[in-house]
């Protein structure tokens, strides 16, 4: 049997994080609750309207330019793209075509095409079921089908990557990476769930080093999805040409519910669009606006996902923690508030206790109840603690109990631990009597360690720091009763 290789491009939409839609004034608030409240003239189609670029968005396409080290346009213009869907009543989109804003770059080794800016369209709304129904009735299905203008105009970046990925997990990767980039630089929330970060995948399967036939899978909302379809079209190609058939270029969608591809209409190419400048938008000269400037770029740019990561890889925190706080915003921020970014790299073993107490019992107190939220001034108040925990002031089960009230209720942790009695005692005289109490309770236990079975100190451990109240510390507890029990 022939040897395949797969070859995919990426294709990404997200909306762009502005006051103001694309070509007007109206609010950017696709997911408004009232339907039609954000709209005007100018995003309805109304004849005789006038576009005015919103020069924000463009100035956040060219951030993304230059974090992804690509070519900044000298000169770039906006198209008609001809098309007519009942969510674009004009029947053209303003988008880009031979003059993108940024050409170019990369993105975690994978190569990329071009950045451009766009219009997203309308929503199209559908009673299912209502429209099941009536088909099912031979009746008509005038008026089950609206639309909702409120995305109409919403600025949409796209980037397009080169055909340079060979498998889907890869795929995946670059897409999340690409997700961080826009949310780290302000561009775009990206979240996949609510259409924000839309992708396409474009797969072509061959048995030499010359490119199969591109199919295109659209609308793929979430990243499980984005690498299950592309396996899916892989093996379904791949088949195909294993029995000598041959691969339509065609556009699909993905049926989760089948895990399968499906044909939604034969694919389209540049030609088909028939671009042509549109005639009502000036011509762009980047150079000649002051907010397009490098200085000006530069100065707000934030440090990137690659910066961070080695940041906080430098501070001892493993992998799994780096990753983990770069997708949490306000953890993240959290913790830059009690290591700042432009401090020294030293502390490591504080830094990562407090990235797992952060992670682990701040994140399970967060998902349990949102109303919490992490206060700037509670992260030195955190790190005391840590601190605490560090130099064996205060059990780990002391500071877990503690930490709801210094994070979140303004408690200071040595007065805390102070009036609650939590402050470790490792003098002899009270380990003593902590585990000679413990041992008169529990004799059978301790008969059990003096016959040899050692694992069974751990319980009189545990009992131990009950009686203590967490004061005492496990590891010179543990020695204490290991002392008294010896055969």
């Amino acid at each position: 049997m022939n040897s395949y290789k797969a070859t995919i491009g990426i294709e990404v939409h997200a909306e762009v994080n502005t006051k103001s839609k694309m070509f007007c004034g109206c609010k950017n608030d696709p997911h408004a609750a009232a339907v039609n409240t954000n709209i005007c003239p100018v995003c309805l189609a109304h004849p005789g309207t006038l576009p005015v670029v919103n020069k924000e968005a463009v100035e956040k396409i060219l951030m993304v330019g230059k974090a992804i080290g690509g070519e900044i346009a000298d000169y770039s213009e906006f198209d008609r793209k001809q098309y007519f869907y009942p969510d674009i009543p004009k029947a053209y989109q303003l988008s880009q075509y031979a003059f993108p804003f940024v050409k170019g770059g990369s993105l975690g080794g994978v190569a990329i095409t071009r950045v451009h800016l766009e219009e997203d369209t309308a929503r199209s709304q559908h009673d299912i079921e209502t429209l099941n129904a009536k088909a099912n009735a031979n009746e008509g299905l005038k008026g089950d089908s609206l639309v909702d203008f409120n995305r109409a105009g919403v600025p949409l970046m796209e980037l397009v990557t080169e055909p340079v990925i060979h498998d889907s997990k890869t795929a995946a990767k670059f897409t999340k990476e690409l997700q961080l980039l826009l949310r780290t630089l302000g561009v775009s929330e990206a979240n996949m769930e609510k259409g924000e970060m839309r992708v396409e995948a474009n797969i072509s399967v061959s048995d030499s080093d010359k490119l199969g036939t591109k199919v295109e899978v659209k609308n793929l909302n979430s990243f499980k999805a984005m690498e299950q379809a592309i396996d899916y079209e892989i093996s379904r190609q791949s088949e195909i040409l294993a029995k000598n058939g041959s691969i339509s270029q065609e556009t699909r969608g993905w049926d989760e519910n089948k895990s399968k591809t499906f044909v939604q209409r034969s694919k389209e190419s540049a030609m088909d669009y028939r671009y042509f400048p549109d005639p009502d938008i000036p011509k762009f000269s980047i150079g000649l606006v002051a907010e397009f400037s490098h200085d000006n770029l530069r100065g707000k740019m934030p440090l990137l996902p690659e910066d961070l990561r080695k940041r906080l890889l430098g501070l001892g925190l493993s992998q799994e923690q780096a990753e983990a706080l770069l997708y949490d915003k306000e953890a993240k921020e959290y913790f830059f508030e009690a290591f700042p970014i432009e401090g020294e790299a030293k502390d490591g073993n504080l830094a990562k206790l407090f990235a797992n107490y952060l992670l682990s019992d701040l994140a399970g107190m967060r998902a349990a109840r949102p109303e919490l939220s992490l206060s700037k001034e509670s992260a030195e108040r955190m790190k005391a603690l840590m601190l605490m925990l560090i130099d064996d002031q205060v059990s780990s089960r002391a500071a877990k109990d503690m930490l709801e009230e210094v994070v979140f209720e303004g408690a200071v942790p040595s007065d805390l631990a102070k009036n609650r009695g939590l402050l470790q005692n490792n003098s002899a005289e009270f380990l003593d009597g902590i585990v000679k109490e413990v041992i008169d309770a529990n004799p059978a236990v301790a008969e059990e360690v003096r016959g040899g079975k050692l694992s069974a100190v751990q319980f009189l451990v545990g009992q131990g720091m009950k009686a203590s109240k967490g004061s005492a510390d496990p590891k010179a507890l543990m020695e204490a009763f290991q002392k008294h029990l010896q055969p």
